[in-house]
This record gives C-alpha cells, structure tokens and sequence, in this order.
C-alpha cells in the first residue's frame, strides 16, 4: 500500500486547494457578479468583460422572481470563472463610492478644481500634466465659475469644471 502518507512527501510542496478553498473563491466570484448586476447600465459599458457575461447581467436585472435571480446570479458566478476577476474588481472600485480609491481619485479632481479656480500658475501645471484637455472649454469653465464665485451665485459652473476635470484625468 502506498499513500503519500507512507512515502513521506510533504503535502506542502504540491498546490492542494481544498474543496472549501475551491467553494470560497466560487462564492466571491458570485459576489463580484451580484455587484455587477447592481450596476447602472452606463458604469459596466466601462468594466471588461465578455459579451456572453454582459447579456447574462443584463438578463439578471430584468428579472424580479427571487428564485430565478438567484439562479441567474449562480450562473453569472460560472460565467466569472472564465473573466479576468482581478481587472473587473478594479473597474467596479472606480464606481464605489465606499472604495479608498473613489475617495482619493475625488480629492484629487477637487483640489484640482479648487486651485484652477484660486491660482493663475495652477491651468499652466494641470495643462502640462494633462495635454488632452480642451484647453478653451476648461478657460471658459474657470473663468465662468469664478465669475460665480465672485457674485456669490451658483449657476453649476463649478460643477461643470469638475465634470471637464473629471473627463480629462483619465485613472487607472
């Protein structure tokens, strides 16, 4: 009889993955599904993924009877099996309000926001980091939301600039 116990390998050195293990990594790749179907339709245009994957999403959040949600929902998880679930996680972080690098990529649109809007050297730096910006429409929104600022209306020009902003730094 021989068994590995026996021979004395070392189950260490071989990649076991245990059938719970196996279970854990299928059920968060479900999770991650469930995160896409709750997704709006325009922030998934922006996720990676197959076509076959986009149909099933889409079928999911047409359907309102919780069993067949359910069902769809494990079928997505199957689906995610073959979905590179690392590049579909970071994609869906750029949408969570609640992720670190929501919070950081938002400071960093609103100080850019605010020292265009404070500091003349400040359209200079931001236009040498980011040349793709429409340079006469962002002088315009400046100029506007300061007009703004300095009359002490709110006409949504500083949103507007932040919208610009928002569009030109493209994250990563």
């Amino acid at each position: 009889m021989n068994n590995d116990f026996e021979s004395g390998q070392d189950w260490e050195d071989e990649e076991f993955i245990s059938k719970s293990q196996v279970k854990r990594e299928m059920v968060a790749l479900q999770k991650l599904g469930e995160r896409l179907v709750a997704m709006k339709s325009s922030a998934l245009n922006e996720v990676p993924m197959s076509e076959e994957l986009r149909a099933a999403i889409d079928h999911a959040q047409a359907i309102n009877a919780k069993e067949a949600k359910r069902r769809q929902l494990q079928f997505i998880g199957k689906l995610m099996r073959r979905e590179d679930a690392d590049a579909i996680s970071a994609s869906i972080e750029q949408f969570d309000t609640s992720s670190e690098r929501y919070a950081r990529e938002l400071h960093l649109l609103e100080n850019w926001r605010e020292r265009l809007l404070t500091d003349n050297k400040a359209l200079t730096e931001f236009l040498n980091e980011y040349p793709q910006v429409d340079i006469q429409a962002l002088r315009n929104l400046i100029r506007a939301a300061q007009k703004d600022l300095k009359n002490g209306k709110n006409t949504g020009q500083q949103k507007k600039l932040f919208r610009l902003l928002k569009e030109s730094i493209r994250f990563e």
